[in-house]
């Protein structure tokens, strides 16, 4: 298996979350009460999973790999990669702090919490494919291929079993719940 096939099988599981993100966001746009506690674990999805899991084997593994080989880290699709990254921490913690005034009865803030939703739905659709369809097959070119057992080992260190099933299992929680 190629470690690529590893982020892809992930970009999956966070594409169900943008799913189920999107369609909260739009059903609270239609007036539907949505829980703040919905938004609140879809921060958490995203901070532990897609950016503490996921972006951590990128950033910590692949992108190094490619480095290496002759990337970037300043210019170029790394850096476009890490950019990207950078902002959808930025939308996280923006979902995160309005989901939490939502839960003091802060009736403005539902408007922070469909922008930054829909936001980061948008930004993570956009990366996803760009690292499917650019990034994830430039790698697979470009990193010798007696690199991949070491990278595999890499990211085995960085999965817990455990953290993966709590995530997997939030995953299916929010889809049912956004899907009523």
């Amino acid at each position: 298996m190629q470690p690529t096939e590893i982020l892809m099988e992930e970009h999956r599981v966070i594409a169900r979350v943008l799913v189920a993100l999107e369609t909260a966001a739009k059903n609270a746009s239609l007036n539907q009460y949505i829980s703040p506690d919905f938004f609140l674990k879809a921060a958490d999805f995203i901070k532990g999973f897609a950016d503490g899991c996921h972006h951590q084997k990128e950033e910590g593994v692949l992108f190094e790999a490619l480095i290496a080989q002759g990337l970037s880290r300043e210019m170029g699709p790394v850096a476009v990669m890490l950019a990207e990254h950078e902002q959808g921490r930025e939308l996280t913690r923006t979902l995160h702090a309005s989901a939490t005034q939502m839960q003091t009865g802060d009736s403005n803030a539902l408007l922070s919490v469909m922008q930054s939703a829909l936001g980061y739905v948008a930004l993570l659709r956009n990366h996803i494919h760009k690292e499917d369809r650019v990034l994830f097959p430039l790698a697979d070119r470009i990193i010798p291929t007696e690199q991949n057992q070491a990278i595999l080992e890499a990211f085995a260190r960085m999965t817990k079993e455990e953290t993966t099933q709590h995530y997997l299992a939030l995953a299916s929680e929010l889809e049912r719940t956004a899907n009523g």
